[in-house]
Order: C-alpha cells, then structure tokens, then sequence
C-alpha cells in the first residue's frame, strides 16, 4: 500500500490500541485494517493472547460496523477485543437565544463534557462520567454518573433523563442527597430542580409548571 495509511497500531501495557481514522470511507478503513493483520504487523500477532483496544475517534457506526471491524481482528487468533469506542462528537449547535448545544455519544467512566448553555445529550452518561453546563442538561438517554447545571449561579437550571440513576447531581452550589434517598421505583422521564435551595425531582410531564417557556428546537 502506497497510499495515505489510516490505522496505526500502538503497543502498551495491557496489548495494543488501534487507532483508526474518523475521515476516510469505512470500506477503506476495513480494507487496510484486514491488509495489516494480514501482512504488515505479523510480528505482533503471534504468541499468548493479546487484548485490543480500537479507537475510532469521531467516527460514530453501529453495532453492525463494530462487529466487522472486530470480525476482522479475530481472525488471528491471539487477538482479544476488549472494546471498540468513539469519542463524543458534537452534531449540531443551534443559536435560539438558550444556547442549546446538540451531542450524541456517550460520556464515560474518566470523560468530561462542558458547555456554556444549555445542552442536549443524545447518549448516555456512564458511571465515572462527567457533565458540566452553564444551563439546563437534558440526556436522552441514561444518566449514571455526575451531572451539575447551572455551574456559574444560574439556580433556575434543570438536569432531565431518560433514565436518571446518576451517582450525583448538583444546580448551582446544591449537591443532590445520596441517591437512595432521593430517587424514585423507575427513574424514567424525571428532571431535578431546585425549590427552595432545595433539590427535588419531578415527571417531565410536570416540566410545564417550571418552564413556562421551554427551550425550543429550530431548523
């Protein structure tokens, strides 16, 4: 292969991170990922079990694409995939006077996510993760690990899931209660808020009494 290369393959402490290229067609990736297994690093795939960590950077596939890329690397045999991951990527930003900002992926265990506004996660937040916002922080999704809104003095800000089961909460200076004192039997659709200088949880259905004027979503 004389053109441009698109993976690269580090060794460290635990086995081997490939790192892929998030610009290229997926097609090509596959290709030249299969081609060095297959001819380039043969002096690395031989021996005990190695584990694999494959990096994809922004780009984001589905399980169906995962699958083939770890199709490929298990075709020689010593190689082990223990994840296959992409960083979240920031989709859209859209100026309606909230400052909302649109993210899909997942923030996990060790990643932080901040942003002035109000933001919008089309992911979840695994335990250990972290999200920072100036305003509101809605997850569509499940939010398992810390969430603070409102992080610069706004009290009136909100932090809404799908699911939310976080590790803890804070709007403003208030830190949410352990969550087994706080949360409800299924967790689905809830928002936290504050009342009082007091942190409470509610239905999203009852959003309407807090937010007379919800933040709007425009093309």
């Amino acid at each position: 292969m004389t053109e441009k290369q698109h993976i690269t393959i580090k060794g460290v402490k635990d086995g081997l991170i490939f790192l892929l290229d998030d610009n290229c067609e997926f097609s090509t990736l596959l290709d030249e990922l299969k081609y060095k297994l297959e001819k380039s690093h043969q002096q690395l795939l031989t021996g005990p079990i190695v584990h694999v960590q494959v990096k994809l950077g922004t780009r984001q596939v589905d399980e169906d694409d995962k699958e083939r890329i770890k199709a490929a690397i298990r075709q020689q045999g010593n190689l082990l995939v223990q994840s296959v991951e992409s960083e979240v990527k920031a989709e859209a930003k859209l100026e309606d006077g909230n400052n909302l900002k649109v993210v899909t992926g997942i923030v996990r265990s060790g990643q932080t996510l901040e942003h002035d506004g109000n933001l919008l996660l089309l992911g979840d937040v695994n335990p250990g993760g972290t999200v920072y916002c100036t305003g509101d922080i809605y997850v569509l999704g499940a939010l398992r690990g810390l969430a603070h809104a409102g992080f610069k003095g706004q009290r009136e800000a909100i932090i809404a899931a799908s699911l939310l089961r976080p590790t803890q909460l804070r709007i403003d200076e208030v830190i949410s209660r352990p969550p087994d004192e706080w949360m409800t039997g299924d967790a689905l659709m809830e928002y936290a808020f504050l009342s009082d200088g007091v942190m409470k949880i509610d239905k999203m259905t009852q959003l309407q009494r807090l937010r007379k004027l919800p933040v709007v979503f425009r093309a």
